[in-house]
């Protein structure tokens, strides 16, 4: 028995060890970590346990002396923040972090792990892809772990976290999961590399530019979350796992309230102008509404006129949707409505209430929004507000023109409880263009005070919310400064409401 335990123990030093001391200097010399210290960094302390350790390649013709244990994934289960999550870490230090067969049945291993337990899975992703050696069989493994990903969506939470360059069928998969984190200067993701868009269209590409985190978080939209190094990447999955809950049947994890969810939040007169053509950050709203200022960001480098994030009221956790009046006054596009619609879901899967402030003069004109699928674009976040069944308030603020109006989570939508500010402005269109439209002859004879009045009348007549309240499409018209105790009140109420879907194979979301 003891020879045994001591080959054992050999066996296990051998996988611990399994990247060379240089392949490790070399991780280390590019300021990136290995696939245990990741690990390590991003667990309870001593919760992780490892599965498969032991497990190599049996792949025909493969190099004895590549044949490392582990296989170039380390896969397991652990705690962070006291709550059970799987994780794979590819570790490029052994045969590259490619995937093959046995990589592949961990992968698997561990994803049928999660999905069985009803718990979050985390892929931290830094290899180099298929593994040439074993052609098709790698391609059938990478199968398996988009469909197991597609298996679980909206059941378990599945994180990315892109540490490294992934190319070609390694891209899918995080392009699948729920959110995607990437690191500046070290990640990139691309279904074709530099040299073939270099021989296919004859442009010069950098890895960089191609699809490195900036690019990602920036035009494509594929990067939730950017971050300047691994240590605070892996901290802030950490800080995303406690608002989330560990599958679709339980609720959203509630925290004690340390911040008083009735206090007042006066300051949100001096934040928001009354007039509703000036611009002001919504997040610094957004912060003084929401528990001790905290608010994740989601896809904040990303269609930056709608700002979408996590928070706390009350303890609460819930989602955030807002239009940012800072870039281009607030306005729907295309990327906004991308944005919005992914988030809406995403909330709607794991049961976290969603909040939406409006102040939208419109969806942006443009042949190039139109022919870029404008329509369809705006249909997906119709879609994801119309079937989402967790408790959904709306507060408007000041503009609120259209249909961008009804598109941004309106009672019309299914919102729960709606409620205006004194300032809001819901109407076909602003004051001045529906003036412009209905007394367009006149008006070039009339005095500027005349069509001031006539401004002013349309306001009060057919833009005031108390119009809107009278109709029962607003709910309450409410002080500014009672907006964070409205929002808690409604979600304490709403917590126990329960809706019923018809039965259905699946919809048809506008894709």
């Amino acid at each position: 028995m003891g020879q045994r335990l001591e080959e054992l123990e050999a066996r296990r030093d051998a996988a611990l060890h399994a990247g060379s001391a240089v392949a490790v200097e070399r991780q280390h010399e590019r300021g990136k970590m290995t696939a245990r210290e990741r690990v390590d960094q991003l667990v309870d302390p001593g919760s992780f346990q490892e599965l498969d350790m032991l497990a190599r390649s049996r792949a025909h013709g493969m190099d004895e002396s590549r044949r490392s244990y582990t296989d170039g994934v380390v896969t397991g289960f652990a705690t962070v923040g006291g709550r059970t999550v799987c994780i794979f870490s590819q570790d490029f230090t052994v045969i590259g972090g490619t995937l093959g067969e046995v990589a592949g049945e961990k992968v698997h291993k561990v994803q049928d792990l999660a999905a069985s337990l009803g718990v979050p899975l985390i892929g931290i992703n830094d290899g180099g892809g298929a593994r040439v050696q074993e052609g098709v069989v790698a391609l059938h493994y990478y199968g398996g772990i988009f469909r197991r990903n597609v298996a679980v969506s909206g059941v378990v939470p599945q994180i990315s976290v892109i540490m490294g360059s992934c190319a070609g069928g390694a891209v899918y998969s995080p392009a699948i999961t729920d959110f995607v984190f990437m690191v500046q200067g070290s990640s990139q993701m691309f279904i074709t590399g530099p040299d073939v868009v270099k021989a296919v269209t004859g442009e010069d590409v950098t890895h960089e530019e191609l699809g490195g985190a900036i690019t990602h978080a920036t035009k494509s939209g594929v990067a939730c979350f950017v971050t300047p190094d691994e240590v605070t990447c892996l901290e802030q999955v950490k800080q995303l796992l406690a608002y989330l809950p560990s599958n679709n049947t339980e609720p959203a994890p509630v925290t004690p309230a340390r911040d008083d969810p009735l206090r007042s939040v006066p300051r949100l007169a001096e934040i928001v102008p009354a007039d509703s053509r000036q611009p002001y950050d919504v997040r610094l709203a957004l912060r003084e509404i929401l528990d001790d200022g905290e608010l994740l960001e989601y896809h904040p480098l990303w269609a930056l006129n709608l700002v979408c994030g996590l928070g706390r009221v009350g303890g609460r956790p819930v989602g955030v949707v807002a239009n940012q009046p800072q870039v281009l006054a607030g306005v729907l596009d295309i990327d906004a409505c991308e944005k919005g619609a992914r988030f809406v879901r995403t909330c709607d899967c794991f049961n976290i209430p969603l909040v939406t402030f409006v102040d939208v003069p419109g969806f942006m004109p443009g042949t190039d929004q139109e022919h870029g699928g404008l329509a369809r674009r705006a249909a997906k976040l119709v879609y994801a507000y119309c079937e989402a069944a967790v408790p959904r308030v709306q507060v408007v603020t000041r503009k609120a023109y259209g249909n961008a109006y009804v598109v941004m989570g309106s009672k019309s939508l299914g919102a729960d409880l709606s409620y205006a500010w004194p300032s809001a402005e819901i109407a076909a269109m602003g004051a001045d263009s529906a003036v412009d439209n209905l007394h367009g002859p006149e008006l070039a004879t009339t005095a500027p005070e005349r069509r001031a009045e006539l401004v002013e009348m349309y306001k009060e007549a057919s833009s005031s919310p108390h119009t809107a309240a009278e109709r029962g499409y607003i709910d309450e018209v409410i002080d500014p400064s009672d907006t964070r105790r409205y929002i808690h009140q409604a979600l304490q109420v709403l917590s126990s409401r329960r809706s019923e879907t018809p039965p259905r194979k699946h919809a048809n979301l506008p894709l």
